[in-house]
């Protein structure tokens, strides 16, 4: 694996710490690793049908565009800052306002970060917290969220056919190669992963909230206000011995690196890691609804 190397200026925050530039939040360009690329708005090809509502909910932004049959954005994605605190009604009531200016769709599929099951929030790590991730844990968001029928919401309030899966597996179904063993790691606000055999999405498991260094998880250590605490070469660092241990654990083929902050992580990395756009948390959409995906539902 490449050794990490440093070089940039420090930054107030922690002796040493390397500032990090913020995020492009324009959209983007689908990952070549996608095999597509997004067609500029006013483009002259007629959508082919059904259209997907493709949603990745994350903890600093909600972000949503309209797809066409191929993956193709018929629009620009939009996109608003996360707020806090989020209940449930608040998420949907968020959502409904987002999708406002988006064209016409026949379908639903969103990317949910944590744990989701038959259409229902096992875990939601972000939104049961007071101010965001890092903040105390309030129960009644905690009691609010566990088992909120997210799809039955989302179908309700948008009058369409819904589906929701972790956002890390979603965003795993538009990059992966689908040969051997593939581990898709997200790396944004927190941390997510997504496991994938011959191209069927594994049983999610969390690898996310285990523990990794101080008592701390790997979402605690690698996540976004880390990185901006204690600077990239020592995030760097830290994702480079978190992405080892998966390699023990998994003895994946291949990683993909994604989210907004896996553009740190380019030449920084070995041959079996792919850093791949962060439009793929979007493009995953219409592969929810393929038929092999269904057990994520």
């Amino acid at each position: 694996m490449t050794e990490l190397s440093g070089g940039m200026q420090p930054q107030p925050s922690e002796p040493g710490a390397e500032p990090v530039q913020p995020e492009d939040r324009q959209a983007g360009g689908v990952a070549e690793t996608a095999g597509r690329e997004a067609e500029p708005i006013g483009w002259s090809r007629v959508p082919s049908s059904p259209l997907t509502l493709a949603v990745d909910v994350g903890g600093t932004g909600l972000k949503a565009a309209v797809l066409d049959a191929e993956g193709r954005m018929v629009a620009d994605r939009v996109r608003v800052p996360t707020t806090y605190p989020l209940t449930p009604g608040g998420f949907v009531d968020a959502l409904d306002a987002l999708v406002k200016p988006l064209p016409a769709f026949d379908r639903i599929a969103v990317g949910f970060p944590g744990v989701v099951r038959r259409g229902r929030i096992l875990t939601a790590p972000h939104f049961v917290t007071e101010s965001g991730p890092g903040s105390p844990v309030v129960q009644s968001l905690r009691d609010a969220w566990t088992g909120f029928a997210v799809s039955e919401a989302l179908s309700q309030r948008l009058g369409r056919p819904c589906k929701v899966a972790n956002d890390a597996d979603l965003q795993g179904l538009a990059v992966i190669a689908g040969k051997g063993l593939e581990l898709v790691v997200t790396l944004g606000t927190g941390v997510g992963t997504g496991l994938f055999l011959d191209g069927q999405v594994a049983p999610h498991l969390e690898l996310a909230q285990s523990p990794f260094r101080k008592s701390q998880t790997y979402n605690e250590q690698l996540g976004d206000a880390t990185l901006r605490r204690v600077g990239l070469a020592k995030w760097r660092k830290r994702l480079v011995d978190a992405l080892e241990n998966f390699a023990v654990l998994l003895n994946y083929d291949t990683c993909y690196l994604g989210g907004g902050n896996a553009r740190h992580a380019s030449g920084h990395v070995g041959e079996k890691f792919v850093v791949v756009d962060n439009v793929a948390g979007i493009l995953g959409g219409i592969k929810l609804w393929d038929e092999g995906a269904h057990h994520l539902i």
